[in-house]
């Protein structure tokens, strides 16, 4: 655990800053937008950590997780001078907040009491952690990790779009290609996440009605539909919508890699770690979990035995 958190840290700070000094310096223009773009990220993290260790609810953190990837893009649009490609990037990026605020949402994520809400099941069996369980250490985690760590990738993920603030150029066939791509792998998050609300609400139902877990339900957990075909097909659609994202700081530089794809990378990154702890948590609670792992890929859809 103490070597996962530190890995994650020191990539979030050593990746970036390498990559920034690696590649083409940054215009004024582009310095301006960044130093506005960091300016709301602090305020955020400070936000976040103040509340959650006031309600001792972690989810703040996803609240916000949703709505700064937007505000982020419209200030760059803003810089950039409304370009086509900007607004393209910026209504893209607002499209892709919407549904994970509607998601998040429906599940209990926000109250009219800001500060409350559901929490995540994951913080509390992290707060069981024994390294984490002691109140300093669990507090300079939600600091580092939880506050500034996940809201500095959010804007990382988002900076492909600094590249467009000030680069010429019209719209191409690559930004249409681009933009298709996204809208693809917004789609399939959206019909994952559906199928997995579908198979949870009726299979709390049955359980608050007495009635037998039978059928699709008996194992505890969606395993058909898009997740038939990949364990996390949510997980692959959103960490594909990102890289996609990408692609548009190449059509507007003509630069196959630059600094900004270490937000997409740690985002990747980050998705790993999030997929082996729930799968350890799953792979406990429900019986037949090791048999779908074994026979289901991840990400890719590959075929594998049957188990």
């Amino acid at each position: 655990m103490r070597r996962t958190i530190l890995l994650l840290l020191v990539t979030l700070v050593l990746v970036p800053v390498v990559s920034y000094f690696a590649d083409a310096p940054l215009t004024a223009l582009q310095r301006e937008t960044l130093g506005v773009l960091l300016r709301i990220y602090v305020a955020g993290a400070l936000l976040t950590f103040g509340v959650a260790e006031l309600t001792r609810n972690c989810s703040q953190v996803d609240k916000l997780w949703s709505l700064m990837p937007p505000v982020y893009a419209w200030v760059m649009a803003d810089a950039a001078g409304h370009t086509p490609r900007a607004l393209l990037m910026a209504a893209l990026v607002t499209a892709w907040g919407l549904r994970l605020t509607y998601n998040f949402g429906r599940r209990g994520g926000y109250s009219w009491r800001f500060w409350s809400g559901e929490e995540d099941y994951r913080w509390e069996v992290l707060r069981r952690n024994p390294i984490l369980a002691r109140p300093w250490v669990w507090r300079l985690f939600n600091l580092g990790f939880i506050s500034f760590y996940q809201l500095g990738l959010v804007l990382l993920f988002t900076l492909p779009m600094l590249l467009v603030v000030d680069a010429s150029g019209a719209l191409g066939v690559a930004d249409g290609v681009l933009a298709a791509a996204m809208l693809a792998f917004l789609v399939i998050e959206t019909v994952a996440d559906q199928q997995q609300w579908d198979f949870q609400r009726e299979k709390h139902r049955r359980l608050q009605a007495g009635e037998p877990l039978t059928g699709r339900y008996a194992e505890g957990f969606v395993h058909d539909g898009l997740w038939a075909i990949v364990r996390h097909p949510n997980y692959m659609a959103e960490q594909a919508q990102w890289l996609v994202f990408y692609g548009f700081s190449v059509a507007a530089t003509g630069r196959w890699v630059n600094w900004s794809l270490c937000g997409a990378l740690l985002l990747v990154l980050l998705f790993q770690g999030s997929a082996d702890f729930s799968e350890g948590i799953s792979a406990g609670k429900y019986p037949g979990y090791r048999r779908y792992l074994a026979r289901v890929p991840r990400y890719l859809p590959w075929p594998r035995p049957r188990v």
